[in-house]
C-alpha cells in the first residue's frame, strides 16, 4: 500500500510537471504574439525636417523617445499627387494611392457629371451630437479596405477600432469602413461628434466629454511662447509680412489672446492653435478609457490624427515662431501621451507610429527675400483666361470647370452632349498652360506613363490619377511655386511633388519594434503592410507597398 501511495504521488507530480511544460509551451510557441494596443498618429502637415529641426528643444520623452528608442524610416516618401489631407490620410491606412482607393482630393470631381464630392462627404447618413450637417460624413466614397478594417477580420471583428481628429477626414477614413466609432470635431457647438453610420446616438462618455467644455477651458488659457520668445532662434522674427493673422487683430505677433478669439469667433478657432491637439490627445486618451483599448483579448487600435498643426502651418508658414511653439508643446504633449499609454496599457505592451499626410512649402514671399526662387501660381485668373482661349477656339463658354488639385477638370457633361472633340481640347489647353509662368510640365493624364518627364514625377502622377475622379490633365509647377489669389500670399500652402510636400516622417516604436533607422527610399504606402507583418493579418485589399522588415523584431 505504501509503495502504491509513492507511485501515485510520483505520476501526479510528473502530470503536474508535464502540464505545466506543456502549458508553458503552448504560450510560447502556439500563442500568437501581438501588441495589446496599436496608436497610428497622423501629425497634419508635419514636414519630415521638423524632427531635427528643432531636436535640441525637444524633451526626452516625445519625439526624441520614439527617435531613440524606435525605428525611423528617415527617407519617406508620398508616392502620388496631389499631396492632400484626405489622400495621405487614405494612403498611410490603405497602403494605397488615389489611382486605386478613390480619394483623389479633399475635393474631387465626379468626371461624368461634373458634380464635386468631398472626400467623407455621405448624404444618406445623419449628423450625432448635434443638429448641424457636420455630422453628413462617412468612409463610403473610399473604395477599399484599411489596416483597421483587416484588424477587424483578422480577429472576426473582436478587436475595437477608433478614429480620433479636429478634422472629419482625418478620423473617418484611418478608423475604416468597419470601425466601432469616428469621431471629429463640430467647429459651431465646440463637441464632438459622428455620424448615424457608426450609431444613432453618442456614447455616454463622449457626452461627458463634451459636457466639461474643453474649448472654453483650453482657450481662455492663451497663447504665449513656451519658453522666452528671443530663444525661437530657428524661426524668423514675430512680426513680419509673410504670416496671416488672425481675424481681428493687429498682428500676427505674440501673446495671442485665444479667449477672445473663442468669444468673438466660436469654438472652432481651437483648431488654429496649439490647444486643438491637447483637445484630441485628451479625446484619444477618454477613448482608451472607456471603450478600456489595449485591455481586450485581442489588439485594440486607436487611429489619432493631429489637425491643428495643419491649420497652423497654413496661416503662419513653416518659418514662424507660431509653427516651432506649436511642435514645441506637441512634443510635451506626446511624452505625457506616452507616459499615460506606459501605465495604462504598459511599457512594452502597445506599439505606435507617427508619421504626416504631407508636408508644406516655404513661403514665397520669405523665398523671394532670401533670393530663392519661388512664385505664386494665381489658378483663378488662369482658369479665367484659359476658358475664354477655349471659348474663342470652340465657340463654348466653360470648357474647363476648375483647376483643382493643380488638374484640369473638363466640363464632359457639356462636351459630351455637343458631341466636342475632347482631344483637341485637351491639346489646346495644354499648350495654353505650358505658356504660363511657373509651369514645368502639363500633362494628359491618359498619356502620363509614356509622358517626356523625369520617371519619379512620371510615377506619381500615375499614382494619383483616378479617371472617375481626377482631371484630365494634371499641371506641375516649378519648383517652391504654388496656387494663390495674391502675388506675395502669407502662410503656406502644399499639393506638389517636390520634397517639401512629400518627403515625410515615419517612426515605430514599442512592441515588435528594433531599435535604429534607415535612409533606404520608403514609401506612404509601405506603412500599412509595415502593421500588417507586425500583426500577422493581411494587408489592405489595394495595398501596393511592402513591409519595411528592419523595423521589425525577428
Amino acid at each position: 500500500m505504501k509503495k502504491q501511495l509513492i507511485w501515485c504521488s510520483a505520476l501526479i507530480t510528473f502530470l503536474l510537471i508535464s502540464f505545466t511544460s506543456y502549458a508553458q509551451r503552448n504560450r510560447s510557441g502556439h500563442h500568437l504574439e501581438r501588441p495589446k494596443l496599436v496608436v497610428g498618429i497622423v501629425v497634419d502637415q508635419m514636414r519630415w525636417d521638423y524632427l531635427y529641426r528643432y531636436y535640441d528643444r525637444y524633451g526626452e520623452g516625445g519625439f526624441k523617445r520614439m527617435l531613440n528608442e524606435g525605428f525611423s524610416a528617415n527617407n519617406t516618401n508620398i508616392d502620388y499627387v496631389p499631396t492632400v489631407t484626405a489622400i495621405g490620410h487614405s494612403t498611410v491606412y490603405t497602403g494605397s494611392v488615389p489611382s486605386i482607393h478613390g480619394i483623389a482630393g479633399n475635393d474631387f470631381i465626379i468626371q461624368a457629371t461634373g458634380q464635386r464630392m468631398y472626400c467623407a462627404e455621405d448624404s444618406s447618413v445623419e449628423t450625432v451630437g448635434s443638429n448641424t450637417d457636420a455630422g453628413k460624413m462617412s468612409p463610403r466614397n473610399l473604395l477599399t479596405s484599411t489596416i483597421t478594417d483587416e484588424l477587424k477580420l483578422a480577429t472576426n471583428f473582436r478587436s475595437k477600432v477608433i478614429g480620433v481628429a479636429i478634422k472629419d477626414r482625418g478620423s473617418i477614413l484611418p478608423a475604416g469602413h468597419a470601425a466601432d466609432a469616428a469621431y471629429w470635431f463640430d467647429g459651431k457647438t465646440g463637441d464632438f461628434i459622428t455620424s448615424t453610420y457608426y450609431m444613432n446616438e453618442l456614447p455616454a462618455w463622449v457626452s461627458n466629454f463634451n459636457k466639461h467644455k474643453w474649448v472654453e477651458k483650453l482657450m481662455k488659457e492663451g497663447w504665449e511662447t513656451l519658453y522666452p520668445i528671443d530663444t525661437y532662434v530657428q524661426s524668423s522674427d514675430d512680426d513680419n509680412a509673410y504670416e496671416g493673422k488672425f481675424s481681428g487683430t493687429e498682428a500676427p505677433t505674440f501673446p495671442i489672446n485665444t479667449a477672445k478669439l473663442f468669444q468673438e469667433q466660436g469654438p472652432g478657432m481651437i483648431s488654429s492653435t496649439p490647444h486643438g491637439n491637447t483637445l484630441s490627445i485628451e479625446m484619444a486618451k477618454a477613448a482608451i478609457e472607456n471603450e478600456r483599448l489595449g485591455d481586450h483579448d485581442v489588439t485594440d487600435f486607436l487611429a489619432l490624427s493631429l489637425s491643428s498643426t495643419d491649420y497652423v502651418g497654413h496661416r503662419f508658414g513653416p518659418n514662424a515662431i507660431e509653427v516651432e511653439d506649436t511642435y514645441l508643446r506637441l512634443d510635451k504633449s506626446l511624452e505625457e501621451f506616452f507616459n499615460y499609454l506606459d501605465k495604462k496599457v504598459g511599457a512594452g505592451e502597445y506599439t505606435v507610429f507617427l508619421t504626416a499626410d504631407h508636408g508644406g512649402a516655404h513661403n514665397v514671399s520669405f523665398m523671394q527675400d532670401n533670393r530663392l526662387p519661388a512664385g505664386a501660381w494665381q489658378s483663378g485668373k488662369i482658369l479665367k483666361d484659359l476658358n475664354a482661349a477655349l471659348q474663342e477656339k470652340f465657340s463654348a463658354e466653360k470648357l474647363v470647370i476648375s483647376l483643382s488639385n493643380y488638374q484640369v477638370h473638363l466640363n464632359n457633361p457639356l462636351i459630351n452632349e455637343q458631341q466636342m472633340d475632347v482631344e483637341a481640347i485637351k491639346e489646346e489647353a495644354i499648350g495654353f498652360l505650358k505658356k504660363q509662368e511657373g509651369v514645368s510640365y502639363v500633362v494628359d493624364m491618359e498619356k502620363a506613363a509614356s509622358a517626356a518627364i523625369p520617371t519619379l514625377i512620371r510615377e506619381r502622377i500615375v499614382n494619383g490619377y483616378n479617371h472617375k475622379r481626377s482631371g484630365s490633365i494634371q499641371v506641375i509647377l516649378d519648383p517652391a511655386w504654388y496656387g494663390s489669389g495674391s502675388e506675395r500670399p502669407t502662410g503656406t500652402s502644399h499639393s506638389a511633388w517636390n520634397p517639401y510636400d512629400s518627403h515625410i516622417p515615419l517612426v515605430f516604436m514599442g512592441w515588435g519594434i528594433e531599435q535604429g533607422k534607415t535612409s533606404r527610399p520608403t514609401h506612404m504606402t509601405d506603412v500599412a503592410p509595415t502593421v500588417a507583418a507586425l500583426l500577422n493579418i493581411q494587408t489592405p485589399n489595394g495595398t501596393i507597398g511592402k513591409p519595411i522588415i528592419e523595423a521589425l523584431k525577428k
